[in-house]
This record gives C-alpha cells, structure tokens and sequence, in this order.
C-alpha cells in the first residue's frame, strides 16, 4: 500500500504553497507549522515532508527551530529538505529532531560529499531529492536547470546505496492538475528496487490509487491536504 506524506513548506515562518515553483506565485496560510502538523498527527498519518524554502533559496538552513518544535510537540518522523549544503546542516537537522534529510542541489554540485554523508549517516537517513522540470533535474528551489535527466542522477547515486528518492515535477507542484504518473512508472520500471515517493501535482484521492496501483512506494501531498480536497475518511486505507 503506498505510503500518504503531507508536506508543509516554510518562508519567513509561515507555511505556503508555491505554484510551480515560482516564489513570486505563494499562497500564504493562517495556521502555523506546529498547528497543521499536529491535525496531520490527529488525522492518523505518520511521517511529514518539511522544507525549508527559505533555506532552499538561500543555500543554508533557516528554519531549525521550526523544525525542532514540530519534533518536540509531535511524533511525526519528519524528513526535512531545503537548504542543506554543509555537515554542519546536516547535523544541525538531525538535532533539532529530523529522522531523515533529502539533499538535492548540494547532490548535483557535490556529488562527493553526498556520497560522504550516505556512508556516515547510511541510506536510510539521506534522501536523494530531485526536482524536475521535463525530466531534467532543477536545483537552488528550483531556480536554476541542469543538464542532468532524473534517470541519470539517480544511476550516480545508485552504486553508493541510496535507496530512497523524492521525485518533484515542479510543473506541477501547487497547480492540483494531477502527478506525472507516467513519469513516475517510468523511473519506477527504470530502478525497480528504488523506494520512489511521487510529488507534485495531487489532487485527490483518485491520484493517490492511481499511483499505487503503478507500484509506486509513497506520494507526497501539499495543497490538496492543506485546502481538504482530500477528506480525512478518504486517507483511512492509507494510514501507515
């Protein structure tokens, strides 16, 4: 059964949903970070997607102490993106209460570094992250295109025991038009052994089933949870 993550994203505090990408393009909304992970908790699911927008523009951590109260008021295990370049952010988020991180820019421009971290901190802990816009990896919050197709990132990364990847298609993230299954089932027939998690795009609990039944392992959702699109009844078969 394919795993339910919502995810909350961070700027200036508050959380947000940006569309397709584009900081100039957010919706602001009034609960706090520590207030909707805990209806996430309450409504039976497990585990949360955290990123730092702010960081993920600014090539550093910034919402740690974020971080490090939804840890401390929940139980959620968290995986926390944005921002991560150096040791000591990654440190810095497995202490204020990350159970895993998902590095993605630092992992396109500092391959070796990365490979560094999945020997010291294990597969388990490190997520490989990769955004796309035409199966094309894009990095610096989805500022800046590179040449690299997903299906050639996640082979770098394959020899060195990464096991998990989160899949974005920036082109539809915040827009609720649907996920990119196909290139999902793609990736997904590509690296059968690869623990896939789809972002991007849902927009209601017809998506979810779809892309559990093309096998893939887990699916991030952000607005369609944010704005009750997808009603807590509809999540029961999928708590885990």
């Amino acid at each position: 059964m394919i795993r339910v993550i919502p995810a909350i994203d961070i700027i200036d505090g508050k959380v947000v949903r940006l569309k397709q990408g584009n900081f100039d393009a957010r919706k602001n909304y009034d609960e706090t970070p520590v207030e909707i992970a805990k209806r996430y908790e309450d409504l039976g699911l497990s585990y949360l997607h955290l990123v730092d927008l702010d960081g993920a523009r600014v090539g550093r951590l910034v919402n740690h102490n974020i971080l490090e109260e939804i840890a401390s008021k929940t139980s959620l295990n968290i995986d926390f993106g944005g921002g991560l370049r150096t040791e000591s952010d990654i440190k810095k988020a497995f202490d204020c209460g990350a159970c895993q991180v998902t590095v993605g820019s630092v992992a396109v421009r500092h391959p070796k570094k990365v490979r560094d971290w999945i020997t010291k901190y294990s597969s388990e802990k490190i997520i490989l992250g990769a955004d796309i816009k035409n199966e094309h990896i894009t990095i610096a919050g989805w500022q800046e295109n590179t040449s690299f197709t997903i299906f050639e990132f996640i082979m770098n990364y394959l020899p060195y025991g990464i096991k998990t990847v989160i899949c974005t298609d920036v082109e539809r993230d915040g827009i609720l038009q649907g996920p990119s299954t196909e290139i999902y089932r793609k990736i997904k027939n590509k690296f059968p052994e690869l623990y896939l998690v789809a972002s991007g795009g849902v927009k209601n609990i017809k998506d979810v089933i779809n892309l559990d039944e093309h096998g893939i392992n887990a699916v991030i959702i952000g607005k369609a949870l944010l704005e009750n699109k997808i009603k807590p009844v509809e999540l029961i078969d999928f708590l885990c």
